[in-house]
């Protein structure tokens, strides 16, 4: 057991060598106490850390610590770092009807739609999320043409292996991940659309 304060918040931190994959986190006199495989690195640690009391934090206060009008500026910025400027969005707002995926874009009218459990993410994770709709302003497949306009972002295979991870640790033991072709299920977290092909 290891204690914290991380973001202003006492935490308790158990590790444990029995958990494999999931990670959780519960208020306990005052303080978040998160359960974590004792195989995740400081940082690992730190990120479900953040992640977990935000969620813990949302759902505590009912209210988000980032607006739509904020995201919306937060993804004008990405566009123009990473996509040139290409890619200008009609709105961007949260979404508390994804269910299935972090995110959606409908290219035909510029509207991208972030799912509310992205919100208490880490911000570079949330900047991927952002950054992928954002892609599919400019293309809408998920092809090589696709995955060659985020190459440029920094963090992209980190926050990809962030969500994965976060989707393998809600899902329940001996559950496989989605095979493309294959909705998720209604109780399975959200998750973006699919993933890049596969390099021999």
């Amino acid at each position: 057991m290891e204690r914290r304060v991380i973001d202003g918040m006492e935490v308790e931190l158990r590790r444990s060598a029995r958990r494999r994959r999931t990670v959780s986190a519960y208020q306990q006199q005052g303080r978040l106490v998160v359960l974590v495989p004792d195989t995740l690195t400081d940082q690992e640690e730190t990120d479900w850390i953040r992640t977990l009391s935000g969620r813990i934090k949302a759902k505590g206060t009912g209210r988000a610590a980032i607006t739509d009008a904020e995201l919306s500026a937060q993804a004008q910025q990405l566009s123009a770092r990473y996509l040139d400027g290409r890619a200008v969005p009609s709105s961007v707002r949260w979404s508390d009807r994804q269910h299935t995926r972090w995110g959606s874009c409908t290219p035909s009218t510029g509207a991208i739609r972030i799912s509310q459990a992205v919100r208490p993410m880490p911000d570079w994770v949330r900047d991927y999320v952002l950054l992928h709709e954002l892609a599919h302003l400019i293309e809408a497949g998920h092809g090589p043409e696709f995955w060659a306009l985020l190459q440029s972002y920094p963090r992209l295979e980190r926050a990809r292996g962030y969500l994965e991870g976060f989707a393998a640790a809600d899902r329940p033991a001996g559950q496989p991940a989605d095979e493309a072709g294959s909705p998720p299920s209604q109780d399975e977290p959200p998750r973006l659309s699919s993933a890049p092909p596969v390099q021999p």
